[in-house]
């Protein structure tokens, strides 16, 4: 029963911090700007120089970024050819002989290429140790914190 007291008032203390946390003053209050001073810095009483209020740049989101980059006209659309644009590069890239059409050989290039490489033997299969080979290489993790070195003592 305890046990259950305790949680609710852990509870209690958790939303009495948030909302502390979230309701407190972290950001001080704007300078008002007026029209008329709205480039100039605005002195104070002291002769010192208040800060200036810097133009902000909108806020785009991801969606309106990726839709800016298909766009390239700039037109407020996006048209089939602008939307296909990327995937007709990527087309060019494989059509190895400019033909128009991606036959099955240059579709797997990437591949054909590998098991070409990994076949020592040119054997047209490969036994274990060549498959082997054919893995993918995996990036070494990174280190949680770039701490410096520490030095190590030697105890004599």
């Amino acid at each position: 029963m305890w046990r259950y007291l305790v949680g609710g008032v852990a509870a209690l203390s958790m939303v009495g911090a948030g909302w502390l946390v979230f309701n407190g003053q972290a950001h001080p209050d704007p300078l008002p700007v007026t029209s008329a001073t709205a480039g100039a810095p605005q002195s104070r009483d002291d002769g010192d120089v208040a800060e200036r209020t810097l133009p902000e740049a909108p806020d785009r989101t991801r969606e309106q970024k990726r839709f800016d980059r298909y766009d390239k006209d700039r037109d407020g659309r996006v048209t089939r050819d602008e939307y296909l644009t990327p995937r007709r590069k990527a087309f060019a890239k494989l059509d190895t002989n400019g033909d128009g059409r991606l036959s099955f050989d240059e579709w797997a290039v990437k591949t054909t290429t590998r098991f070409g490489e990994a076949d020592r033997d040119r054997s047209g299969a490969m036994d274990a140790a060549e498959f082997a080979t054919t893995a993918p290489k995996r990036k070494a993790a990174k280190p949680a914190c770039r701490c410096a070195p520490t030095e190590q003592r030697s105890e004599d």
